[in-house]
C-alpha cells in the first residue's frame, strides 16, 4: 500500500484510518511516547529510599525528586499546547522526549543533591511537550472510528512504561547502583524517542497558527474552569492522584525496613502490579459504556479507599493484595475522569485536557511530598489517614458532580 492509499477521508481532511500502514505506525509510535514519557518520569520512585541514603534527606524530601518532575511537568502542559500551535507536533513531541532522556542521563552524574532536583525539575517541565500535544495530533490525525484504540495504546504505553521504568530501575540498581539505572532508562527513552520520529507521519491536518495570543489561552482556561461540572473532575483527578503517588512513594521506606526487609529488587517488581492497573482501565471503558460514568467513577474511588485501608494489615501478602486494589481503583477513577472532561468541555478540549493533567501532576507534586512528614511523624497510619481524606474528598467530588451533571 502506497502512502497515498494509506490515508483516507474527505478531501479537505485526510484522515488516517484504522487498518492502514500509516495507522499501525502511528500507534506503535504513540504507544512508544508513552513508554519513554512515563518510565523517564517515575524511575525515581524506587530509588527514593537509595536517594536517601545517598544525600543524606528525609524520606519527604527524598521525593523531591519525583515532585519536581511532575510539578513543572503540570506547569509546562500549559505552555506546551499554545506552543505547539505554532511550532507544529511532531518535532515538539520527538524534542520533549529526546530532552528529557538526555536530562535523565545528566541526572545519573548529579554530584550534588540540589543539582539531582535541578536536574529532575527541567527534566519534568521539558516532559511537558508530549501529553497535550499527543492528544491534539491524535485528534486532528487519525479518523474519530479508529481513535479510540490509538489512544488506548498510548494510555497502555504510559502505564507500561511507568511499570518498567519503577521495575527495570529496581533491578539495575541492586545490580550496580542507582546512577546506572538512571543512566540506562535514560538511554533507553531517547532509544524510544528515535523510533518515535521515525515512525510518525508529519502532521497532514495541522494548521499553524502563527501569533501568540495570551488573551484567548486564558479566556479558554477561564470559560472551562465556569463551566458546571469541570472544576469538580479537576478535584478528582488531583485528590486521587495525590492519594496514589503518596502511597506508592513511602511504601518502599516501609517495606525495605523489618520486619519485611525486601530488597531493591523485590520492591521493583511490585510495581508489576502496575499491570492490573491497565487492565483495569480498559475494563473502565466497557463498565462506562454498559452502566454510565456517574456509577463508575465514584465506584473506583471506593475501590480505591479499600486498597489503602488494606494496607493498614501487617501482613506482607495482605499489604500487596491491598496495592494490588488501590491500583485497580485509581486507575479505573483517572480513566473515567479524563473520558469525562472531553464530553463536558464545550470547545476548546485541549485547553479543558491541559487543566485536567495540571490538576493531576499538582497532586502527585503536592501530596506525594506533603505524605512524607505524615509517614515521618506518624508512620503508615497516619499517611493512610492523609491518603484517605484525599480520596473522601475526591469522592465527595464525584458524588456532587453526579448532582450536577444529569444523565442525558
Amino acid at each position: 500500500m502506497t502512502r497515498q492509499d494509506a490515508w483516507s477521508g474527505p478531501a479537505a481532511i485526510h484522515w488516517v484510518s484504522r487498518g492502514t500502514g500509516a495507522y499501525r505506525r502511528i500507534s506503535i509510535a504513540f504507544f512508544l511516547a508513552g513508554f519513554a514519557s512515563l518510565s523517564l518520569l517515575y524511575c525515581v520512585q524506587p530509588l527514593l529510599p537509595a536517594l536517601a541514603r545517598q544525600f543524606g534527606v528525609g524520606p519527604a524530601e527524598s521525593s523531591f525528586a519525583l515532585s519536581f518532575s511532575t510539578g513543572f511537568l503540570a506547569v509546562a502542559v500549559l505552555f506546551a499546547a499554545m506552543v505547539s500551535e505554532g511550532l507544529g507536533r511532531r518535532g515538539l513531541m520527538f524534542g520533549a522526549m529526546a530532552g528529557a532522556a538526555l536530562l535523565n542521563v545528566a541526572a545519573a552524574f548529579a554530584p550534588h543533591w540540589h543539582i539531582l532536583l535541578a536536574v529532575r525539575a527541567l527534566e519534568g517541565f521539558v516532559l511537558g511537550g508530549v501529553p497535550a500535544v499527543a492528544m491534539a495530533y491524535l485528534a486532528e490525525e487519525i479518523d474519530p472510528r479508529g481513535l479510540g484504540f490509538s489512544m488506548g495504546l498510548f494510555v497502555a504505553g504510559s502505564g507500561f512504561g511507568g511499570m518498567i521504568g519503577r521495575v527495570g530501575a529496581g533491578f539495575i540498581a541492586e545490580s550496580y547502583s542507582w546512577r546506572i539505572a538512571l543512566a540506562a532508562i535514560g538511554i533507553a527513552g531517547f532509544a524510544a524517542a528515535t523510533a518515535f520520529f521515525i515512525l510518525l507521519p508529519p502532521s497532514r491536518n495541522f494548521v499553524r497558527r502563527p501569533g501568540f495570543s495570551p488573551r484567548h489561552h486564558a479566556q479558554a482556561w477561564w470559560g472551562h474552569l465556569r463551566r458546571p461540572g469541570l472544576p469538580l473532575l479537576f478535584v478528582v483527578g488531583f485528590m486521587a492522584m495525590g492519594a496514589f503517588v503518596a502511597m506508592y512513594n513511602y511504601i518502599g521506606f516501609r517495606l525495605m525496613a523489618p520486619p519485611y526487609d525486601l530488597s531493591q529488587s523485590e520492591l521493583g517488581s511490585i510495581f508489576l502490579i502496575y499491570l492490573f492497573g491497565v487492565v483495569a482501565s480498559s475494563a473502565a471503558g466497557a463498565l462506562v459504556d454498559r452502566i454510565g460514568r456517574r456509577r463508575v467513577l465514584p465506584a473506583g474511588l471506593v475501590v480505591t479507599v479499600a486498597g489503602a485501608a488494606l494496607t493498614l494489615l501487617h501482613d506482607l501478602t495482605a499489604i500487596i493484595v491491598g496495592i494490588v486494589v488501590l491500583t485497580v481503583g485509581f486507575f479505573i477513577a483517572h480513566s473515567v475522569a479524563s473520558g469525562w472532561v472531553g464530553q463536558l468541555a464545550i470547545g476548546a478540549k485541549g485547553h479543558a485536557a491541559s487543566l485536567y493533567i495540571l490538576a493531576f501532576y499538582l497532586g502527585s507534586s503536592i501530596a506525594g511530598s506533603v505524605g512524607g512528614w505524615f509517614w515521618a511523624e506518624g508512620g503508615w497510619q497516619a499517611l493512610v489517614a492523609f491518603t484517605l481524606v484525599l480520596l473522601a474528598s475526591g469522592l465527595a467530588a464525584a458524588l456532587r458532580l453526579n448532582v450536577l451533571v444529569r444523565p442525558s
